[in-house]
Formats: structure tokens, C-alpha cells, sequence
């Protein structure tokens, strides 16, 4: 069996908002706008946060899935591709992570 990727679901995400209909959960945020889309990525930040602090594994891996999933409809909602997301990323791996933050507070 393959392994599914971020990238599976990016490409789920984009057939979903393509398509129309009552049965699309990704459809039905989508239609709400950004706005709503964001404060759902909020809730499952928040709730992400939670299970790590309880230490409760399967939870955690649980709402961080979801918290993937609602980034990635969010990033849709505002016309932001994962490749943006990994451009970005790729740009910031030539520096520590120290070095890039104090180079984003310079910006």
C-alpha cells in the first residue's frame, strides 16, 4: 500500500473544492470563506495543544491530522498552494532557525 502524503491530501482538498454539492465537507467550508475556515484551523490548533499537553498520543496524532486538514483548506480558501508553503520553507533551510528568525523581525 502507498503511503498517503500531505501531498494526497492537498490534491483530495482541490477535487473537493471543485466539485459541488451537499456531501463535500471541505465544499461546505470552503463556501463559509476564510474567515471561518481560519477560526476552524484556531479551534483544532487549540485542540492539538491540548492532547499534547494531557501526553495522550493517539489524540494528539488524531487532532493533528485535522489540524493538517483544516491548514490545508485554509491555504485553498486564500489561494495559497502547498507549493507556496514549501517554497518558503525551502528558502529558510540555508540558515538555523535562529538565524532566520531574527532575519524575519529585520523584514
Amino acid at each position: 500500500m502507498a503511503r498517503f502524503t500531505i501531498h494526497d491530501l492537498a490534491a483530495t482538498i482541490d477535487a473537493r473544492a471543485a466539485s459541488g454539492g451537499e456531501a463535500s465537507y471541505t465544499r461546505k467550508l470552503l463556501d463559509k470563506g476564510a474567515a471561518h475556515c481560519a477560526r476552524k484551523l484556531g479551534e483544532e490548533a487549540v485542540e492539538t495543544v491540548i492532547a499534547a499537553v494531557e501526553n495522550d498520543r493517539d489524540h494528539l496524532i488524531a487532532e493533528s491530522a485535522d489540524l493538517v486538514f483544516h491548514l490545508l483548506v485554509l491555504l485553498k480558501a486564500r489561494g495559497v498552494t502547498l507549493a507556496d508553503v514549501e517554497a518558503a520553507l525551502a528558502a529558510r533551510t540555508g540558515m538555523s532557525g535562529l538565524e532566520e528568525k531574527a532575519a524575519r523581525k529585520r523584514d
